[in-house]
């Protein structure tokens, strides 16, 4: 565990290896004593060893789970074409652009390589392997499938990555509609409706109820544009604050957001989505059910699915059948409960799990393109009013000069 805790650096290093050539590389390790004992198992006799300069300016780009997507399916079709472990980290490291990346791929080969076991490399970087992604490596490593896992952790990364991107754009849509809507209204107050204000002073007439609003509004946004400014973004912060640091807040969120139209309802699908895939995934890689659902869990991704999932382990645990414990949760749909009742009965749950989680994500791909669809006209509806309200409120006192003249 102390291992563990303690953080990995880059080294850069010079000496000679076993013939008693020149040589000199980079190698991650936590001190400079450690490093030149996993150099010696290498057969290299090291000369100098330091610490790797950092640059000064920039750095290297941050590693996203479809980073890690991508170098599990890479070494899945490494292995899978009889390319050894290490070598294939080789392989993979060479053609990558991202130096953190890269700088993380040659830290698990020199553990590897060192003698450590891959779950066990994996292990050392908990910010990009999760416990999920660590264990199904060990039991394949255990098994002596590790090609087969791999390949099997790299499809439901991808499609658990795939699933994201479709539930991340169907809530961004609307946000941004907001987002603009706004933007547009706060301009056309601070600055459109100020000339048209200094217009109407030179009528000498009461002006209607609705252009009197809108110019108060205008002149307090003028006036306060910085506090609604620094609202906005103080909100948002404090909001994600709450979300990250009260697990009860969060869970409150999770329950409301389930409840939005359309939105809720993608997230619903994308989560029993989840839960199919990541279900027949450890259950296919041969973990015990019970184990399997404490990681499901987590991955679902909602505070409702999580307690639901924990029941259904309990129930489980006791003997209760998963279909049966699935109806009795009440959050599942029924068509992933009868998936699951005859992937039961027929001994492939696996394979009814992996059905589910097809189903579900193709669910929430049509729901996301219908909204896609449906937010185009209500954009144009919304800025429509909002842009065309201020317009009218402008142009009230011209019209009705106009009908005093005629």
């Amino acid at each position: 565990m102390a291992e563990k805790a303690q953080k990995l650096s880059a080294y850069v290093w010079e000496g000679k290896d076993r013939k008693g050539n020149k040589t000199k590389g980079e190698i991650s390790g936590v001190s400079t004593a450690l490093v030149k004992a996993q150099l010696r198992k290498q057969g290299i006799f090291p000369g100098k060893v330091r610490k790797k300069p950092k640059p000064l300016f920039g750095g290297s780009k941050k590693i996203t789970p479809f980073d890690v997507a991508m170098l599990t399916r890479q070494l899945a079709t490494m292995m899978k074409a009889g390319v050894p472990l290490v070598q294939s980290f080789d392989i993979v490291a060479d053609g990558m652009d991202n130096k953190g990346l890269q700088e993380l791929v040659m830290a698990l080969r020199n553990d590897v390589a060192s003698g450590t076991s891959f779950a066990g490399a994996l292990r050392r970087h908990p910010k990009h392997f999760d416990d999920l992604y660590c264990n199904l490596v060990d039991s394949g490593e255990k098994a002596g499938a590790l090609e087969e896992m791999l390949d099997r952790v790299a499809q439901y990364l991808e499609k658990t990555e795939e699933l994201k991107k479709k539930v991340k754009k169907a809530m961004t849509y609307p946000i941004a509609v907001v987002v603009v809507a706004l933007i547009v209204t706060a301009i056309l107050l601070v600055k459109v409706v100020p000339q048209f204000e200094s217009l109407f002073q030179g009528f000498g007439a009461d002006l209607p109820v609705f252009t009197q609003m809108v110019v108060r509004l205008s002149d307090w946004m003028q006036s306060w544009w910085f506090v609604v400014l620094l609202g906005i973004v103080g909100t948002l912060f404090l909001f994600k604050e709450a979300v990250r640091r009260s697990l009860k807040f969060s869970d409150l969120v999770d329950r409301l957001v389930l409840k939005l139209p359309v939105v809720g309802e993608i997230i619903d699908k994308s989560a029993v989505a989840k839960y199919g895939r990541v279900l027949s995934t450890t259950f296919a890689s041969g973990v015990p059910l019970v184990d399997a659902l404490d990681s499901v869990a987590g991955a679902t991704g909602n505070a409702v699915y999580r307690d639901a999932i924990m029941k259904i382990k309990h129930d489980v645990a006791s003997g209760t059948q998963l279909q049966a414990s699935m109806r009795s949760v009440e959050v599942f749909p029924v068509m992933a409960v009868q998936l699951t009742a005859i992937g039961e009965e027929s001994g492939n749950l696996d394979e009814m799990l992996e059905k589910v989680a097809d189903h579900y994500e193709g669910v929430v791909d049509d729901m996301v393109d219908n909204l896609t669809a449906l937010m185009e006209p209500m954009i144009m509806s919304v800025l429509g009013v909002l842009v065309g309200g201020l317009i009218i409120a402008m142009y009230l006192p011209i019209f009705q000069m106009g009908s005093v003249v005629g």
